[in-house]
């Protein structure tokens, strides 16, 4: 993982100094741009394993650049910004980032979202799973292909490896750092809001009414459990 390719994007010179000298030191081989444009022209020219990626820049922002990477990549992708409302977060997961991390960053917080996005990306072994049909809900793990009603609905690598882990333990009762720690990573598991926020976007994408779940159910104040016994 230490040699893995990872790409600073961020128009603030001196957070591109700390991140390239910190990551280096660590053995990661990094890359700067100081925009998106400038980034989506790397990614052309080279291979990443992750992208650091700031929400907030002049001309191309940071969620038009994700939503340009996501269009033809499954590179990991963590935001950087710093907006800490709920609906900001939203905003940068619809988009297609696998996380994000509030500035100003704790190196350790960082480091830990790299390390989780990077074991998951940019695939995760689905290939074995069978496909699932359940009330109007396909889901083909070896093809990374969801359908709802026959209408296929994108996920983001991150959101179909969540949903992988509720299907392999359907019918059972997930407790929030169980989940965390499955598939972000052992660095995981107070990160509560973290999870709910990706559960209610994945709910926005399967779900019939996402209002009044089918197959997410959650289990106050414990965690959630996939059903897929009709009720």
């Amino acid at each position: 993982m230490s040699d893995s390719r990872i790409l600073v994007v961020d128009d603030e010179p001196q957070v591109r100094r700390v991140l390239r000298s910190t990551l280096s030191a660590l053995g990661f081989v990094v890359s700067t741009a100081d925009n998106g444009e400038a980034a989506l022209q790397l990614l052309r020219e080279e291979k990443f394993n992750l992208i650091l990626l700031d929400i907030n820049m002049p001309g191309l922002s940071g969620l038009e650049t994700c939503r340009a990477i996501r269009a033809g990549s499954e590179v990991g992708i963590v935001m950087l910004t710093v907006r800490n409302r709920a609906e900001d977060k939203i905003e940068a997961l619809d988009a297609g980032a696998d996380g994000y991390v509030t500035k100003p960053f704790d190196v350790n917080e960082l480091l830990a979202r790299v390390r989780a996005t990077l074991r998951r990306a940019p695939a995760t072994a689905l290939g074995d799973s069978k496909p699932i049909q359940l009330d109007g809900l396909e889901i083909r793990f070896h093809e990374r292909q969801v359908k709802v009603n026959g209408r296929v609905t994108r996920l983001t690598p991150t959101e179909l490896e969540l949903l992988h882990y509720f299907v392999t333990h359907a019918n059972t009762v997930l407790p929030h750092d169980q989940i965390l720690q499955a598939v972000w990573g052992p660095d995981y598991g107070d990160e509560v809001e973290y999870l709910r926020v990706f559960v209610n976007q994945l709910r926005k994408k399967i779900e019939p009414d996402p209002a009044k779940p089918r197959f997410i159910l959650t289990e106050p104040w414990i965690g959630y459990r996939f059903e897929t016994d009709k009720p």
